[in-house]
């Protein structure tokens, strides 16, 4: 068991805290979307509360290495002051540590509240290299690291400042770590897992770690062609993944009791919304024609399974779910795990995420992964290095 910030003792402290606050942003610099900074309040007003002063840390886009005012952080510093109702001192430095920012943490006093510059200014930060973790600690005295969404990877301002600072889990990541946890070791069955997305082989890692553990696979997505491929259709000009044929053919002979595979799909010629576009048998795909979503009668079977399950598991949307006539199979899915009020339902981050808060179902869920790339390698049953450098109890 690893340590939570209900175990420090936080009065009169300065709390360094990894956040993910890596926003979208339009071309005028301004957020388009606030939920991860929103995900991150309730850490942040917790050691409020409990007397302490909170420096904040985050990476912002992939500005490689250098300060580059695109990826500033001024915009979350703003927000979060909106949002939290009291100012938030942002240290607009390019190294993000320096002399200035020192003697400005060094004043920081119970119930302050600093933003530090986007830690990928510093090339050390995704390398997890030089000095860049031992001057982040320099400026606090206990570390939490409450950015789920980069807790796959081995960076400075996750894992290397664990070693310098007494270090404790987030709310927000011990509740990621919990739910999903639970829900791999002790699930309430039947359990369904949905996998989609485009490639077969950004998930079989996952699909193979789930056919251990779940009574019900779905597969959906771009990758369900390659699927299909496996059992001989012609899958016609479909996203198609030569490479992964026989991979994905013997998942199907290994787990073919598990395993459900779309009946029929939805096909047009031209990958955009406005095309012609008609259902067929998934054997029946016309050789020009691409499909672009799961048909009608896999949606009812797979409803059926899902109105059946105990606990569901959801990453990857079934269809192109950006373009409205693409998007039918995906959203009555996600409708479907909405009402099953009996389900724990979790979505595994990333675009299946996105799918539920467009189309206003994410209230609905038990829980929605504010990490794609860290979610899926927790449902792989890898150690996630954010949270394995953390102290345990």
């Amino acid at each position: 068991m690893k340590k939570t910030i209900k175990d420090l003792n936080l009065k009169n402290k300065k709390v360094l805290v990894r956040c993910d606050f890596n926003v979208p942003l339009d071309k005028e610099g301004n957020i388009t979307d606030d939920i991860r900074i929103v995900s991150s309040l309730p850490t942040i007003n917790y050691l409020l509360d409990n007397g302490a002063a909170v420096i904040l840390l985050s990476h912002l886009g992939r500005p490689d290495g250098e300060a580059n005012r695109k990826y500033s952080l001024l915009p979350v510093a703003k927000r979060l002051s909106t949002l939290l109702g009291r100012d938030v001192c942002f240290e607009d430095s390019d190294t993000v540590v320096d002399d200035t920012v020192k003697s400005n943490a060094a004043k920081l006093k119970s119930g302050d509240i600093m933003l530090l510059q986007n830690t990928r200014f510093r090339k050390e930060e995704t390398k997890n290299a030089g000095t860049f973790a031992e001057e982040l600690a320099s400026l606090g005295d206990l570390f939490v690291n409450d950015a789920f969404g980069t807790a796959h990877r081995a960076h400075s301002s996750n894992v290397g400042i664990c070693e310098f600072l007494p270090s404790a889990l987030g709310l927000l990541v011990e509740k990621e770590v919990e739910i999903m946890g639970k829900a791999l070791k002790e699930p309430k069955r039947p359990f369904t897992a949905i996998l989609g997305g485009a490639k077969v082989s950004d998930k079989i890692a996952v699909i193979e770690n789930l056919l251990n553990i779940a009574d019900n696979v779905l597969i959906g997505g771009g990758m369900m062609y390659t699927f299909l491929k496996a059992k001989g259709y012609n899958t016609g000009s479909s996203l198609l993944e030569e490479d992964k044929v026989e991979m994905a053919s013997s998942i199907i002979e290994k787990a073919s009791e598990k395993i459900q595979l779309p009946v029929d799909t939805v096909v047009a010629k031209e990958f955009k919304n406005d095309t012609d576009f008609f259902t067929t048998d998934a054997d029946k795909i016309p050789d020009e024609y691409m499909g672009l979503d799961i048909g009608e009668k896999t949606v009812d079977m797979f409803i059926n399974v899902i109105n059946n399950s105990k606990t569901i598991i959801w990453n990857g949307p079934l269809g192109v779910f950006e373009m409205d006539n693409f998007a039918i199979g995906t959203n009555k899915i996600a409708k479907a795990i909405a009402d099953n009020k009996d389900a724990i339902s979790i979505i595994g981050g990333g675009d299946s995420a996105a799918a539920v808060e467009k189309i206003g179902l994410a209230e609905n869920i038990t829980h929605i992964s504010t990490g794609g790339g860290a979610s899926l390698e927790f449902l792989e049953g890898k150690i996630l290095p954010g949270i394995d450098a953390v102290d345990d109890k």
